[in-house]
C-alpha cells in the first residue's frame, strides 16, 4: 500500500468518530511511515496517542500485505509510560486502532500491577504492543535470552517524556534504549512531551547526541490554540493567614462551592500524607459528600485505584484527591475543574494539571489555584502570568549518573552478560554519559565485579564475574534473584505518587 491508501485508511477511521485528524497527527504520520524518529510535542487531550499509535499499525499493514488473514507473532512495537495509570487507557487506544483496522494485533501491559500468571505467559508469547514502563523495560533486560525478545520491535514510544527528563528514570531510560538501537537496527524511537522550555535537548536526550537517530529525526510541534482560566481562591483576611507551612485547611470551605458547581473536580495535593488529610478533612466537614468524593494516589491498591477512575468517566464521583497520579494522559472526559492545593514545583506541572479539566480539543481548561500559605499568594501571581505568557521552564538532564549506570550494567550481567568493548560504545552515545572516559568506565567494571577499592573486603560486593572470554555475568542466583527485586531506580519525593 502506498501512503495515500494508508492515509485514506486513518482517515475513513477518524470520519466513523466524527473526529478530523489534526494536521500535527498526519505529520507524526508522514514522519513515520518515512522512517524518521522524533518528539511530539502536543497539549494533553489533544489526540497525540492517536498520532503514534496509528503509524506504528499503518506500518505493520504495510509490511504484512494480507495481515487480515495472517498473523506473525512476536513484539512489533512498546510503548512506554511513566506512570502505571495511564496504562489501561493506552491499551483501549491501542486495541481500538488495531481492532477497527482489521488487523490480528495483540496488546499487553507489562507493569507492577501485571499478575505472574500474565507475565509467566508473556515470558512464552509476547503481545504484540506492549505497554510497559521504565522500571518493567529493565527487568525484561534481566531475562535470559532478552535479545529474542525484541527482535521483531520496529518501534518505541515513550510517552510523557517530559516527566521522565531530568530525572533518574531518565537516565535508566537513555541506557534501555542504548541497548535496543543495538538489538533492533530498524527501531523507530519517538517521544511525546507537553510543552517545556528546552525542547530540542529533549529530542537531543531522547535520540542521543551525534547519532544517526538524531540527525534523521523531526521535532513536531501541534499548533493548538489551548485556552487555559488560572483563577486564585485568595483568603478573605490576611492577618491569621500563615506565612509558611500548612496544609492549606483553612480555605476548605473555599473548594467546596466549587466542588458543587462542576460535573466533575479533580483536587490535587503534592503529597500523599495531604492528599489523605485532605479527603478526610473534607468528609468530616461535610459528611453529605460520602460516596461522591473518592482519594488516588499510587500507595492504593490497583483495584481502587482503577474503581476511582472508571467512576470518574462514569461520572458518578463529584471530586478525587489526588496526587501527580492522575497528573498524565489520562481521560477523564467529564473533568471540569482543577484545584490546585500549594505550588504546583513549576508551570510546567501546573499547565499539565490544568489539561485534566476540559480534555478534548478546543475544550476551556479551568484550574483554581489555592495557596497554603502567603508566600504562595505571590506564586499564584507568578502562575498566572507564566500561563499567560506561555513561560515554561526547562527540564535539566542529568549528567554522569553513575549510581544507575551501576545497576544498568548488574542488570545485563543479571540476563546473558556483557562484553565491555560494546556496551561502552552504547552508554558512550547516550546524553548522559558522553563525556565519560576510560578511566571512569574501568572504575565501574571494577566497581561491580570486586567491590572497588573500598569495598573489596566484602563479599557481597563482588556480584559480577568476568569469565575466561571476558564476559561480565552475575552466576549467582541470590545476587541474581535480589537484583530483579530492587531494580527499580530511587527517585526523589517529588516525583512519588
Amino acid at each position: 500500500m502506498n501512503k495515500t491508501e494508508l492515509f485514506h485508511i486513518a482517515e475513513n477511521w477518524f470520519s466513523r468518530q466524527n473526529w478530523t485528524p489534526h494536521t500535527f497527527q498526519k505529520d507524526t504520520w508522514t514522519a513515520f511511515l518515512d522512517g524518521k524518529n522524533g518528539l511530539l510535542n502536543a497539549p494533553t487531550g489533544s489526540g497525540k496517542t492517536y498520532a503514534l499509535w496509528f503509524p506504528i499499525v499503518l506500518n505493520y499493514i504495510t509490511q504484512n500485505p494480507d495481515y487480515k488473514n495472517k498473523h506473525k507473532k512476536g513484539l512489533k512495537a512498546i510503548w512506554i509510560t511513566p506512570l502505571r495509570a495511564l496504562s489501561q487507557e493506552i491499551k483501549q487506544s491501542a486495541e481500538r486502532v488495531s481492532h477497527d483496522l482489521g488487523t490480528q494485533l495483540t496488546v499487553g501491559i507489562r507493569t507492577g500491577d501485571t499478575s505472574t500468571a500474565e507475565r509467566q505467559k508473556q515470558r512464552r508469547s509476547m503481545p504484540d504492543l506492549l505497554i510497559t514502563t521504565p522500571e518493567s523495560l529493565q527487568l525484561l533486560l534481566a531475562t535470559k535470552g532478552y535479545p529474542s525478545i525484541f527482535k521483531s520491535c520496529s518501534a518505541i514510544v515513550v510517552d510523557e517524556w517530559h516527566e521522565l527528563l531530568g530525572t533518574k528514570r531518565g537516565v535508566q531510560m537513555e541506557l534501555g534504549l542504548s541497548r535496543l538501537k543495538t538489538i533492533c537496527p530498524y527501531m523507530r524511537i519517538w517521544g511525546i512531551s507537553a510543552t517545556i522550555g528546552n525542547l530540542e535537548e529533549a529530542r537531543e536526550v531522547l535520540l542521543g547526541p551525534n547519532t544517526d537517530y538524531l540527525k534523521n529525526s523531526v521535532l513536531l510541534k501541534a499548533q493548538l490554540n489551548k485556552k487555559i482560566t488560572v483563577k486564585s481562591i485568595i483568603p478573605e483576611t490576611m492577618e491569621t493567614f500563615p506565612w509558611r507551612g500548612h496544609l492549606g485547611l483553612r480555605l476548605l470551605e473555599s473548594v467546596i462551592p466549587v466542588i458543587e458547581q462542576s460535573k466533575t473536580t479533580l483536587i490535587f495535593t503534592n503529597t500523599r500524607s495531604q492528599c489523605e488529610i485532605w479527603f478526610q478533612k473534607l468528609l468530616e466537614k461535610h459528611p453529605e459528600l460520602a460516596g461522591e468524593i473518592a482519594m488516588h494516589h499510587g500507595s492504593i491498591n490497583k483495584e481502587t485505584r482503577l474503581w476511582v477512575e472508571q467512576a470518574i468517566r462514569n461520572e458518578s464521583l463529584k471530586a478525587v484527591v489526588c496526587t501527580s497520579s492522575l497528573d498524565l494522559g489520562v481521560d477523564f472526559a467529564p473533568v471540569e475543574t482543577v484545584v490546585q492545593i500549594g505550588g504546583p514545583k513549576g508551570v510546567a506541572r501546573f499547565l499539565q494539571r490544568a489539561g485534566r479539566s476540559g480534555h478534548r480539543p478546543g475544550k476551556e481548561s479551568v484550574i483554581y489555584f489555592l495557596p497554603t500559605h502567603a508566600i504562595e499568594l505571590v506564586e499564584a501571581s507568578a502562575l498566572q502570568q507564566a500561563v499567560k505568557e506561555k513561560a515554561v521552564e526547562d527540564r535539566i538532564p542529568y549528567l554522569n549518573s553513575y549510581d544507575v549506570l551501576v545497576q544498568y550494567l548488574t542488570t545485563l550481567a543479571v540476563s546473558d552478560g556483557f562484553y565491555p568493548e560494546e556496551i561502552y560504545t552504547e552508554v558512550k552515545n547516550t546524553f548522559c554519559y558522553q563525556a565519560m572516559g576510560r578511566g571512569e568506565w574501568e572504575w565501574l567494571l571494577n566497581f561491580i565485579a570486586l567491590g572497588s577499592q573500598s569495598l573489596q573486603a566484602y563479599d557481597e560486593y563482588k556480584k559480577v564475574e568476568v569469565t575466561e572470554s571476558g564476559c561480565f555475568k552475575v552466576t549467582n542466583r541470590g545476587v541474581a534473584m535480589r537484583h530483579r527485586f530492587q531494580i527499580g531506580t530511587i527517585v526523589g519525593d517529588a516525583n512519588l505518587t
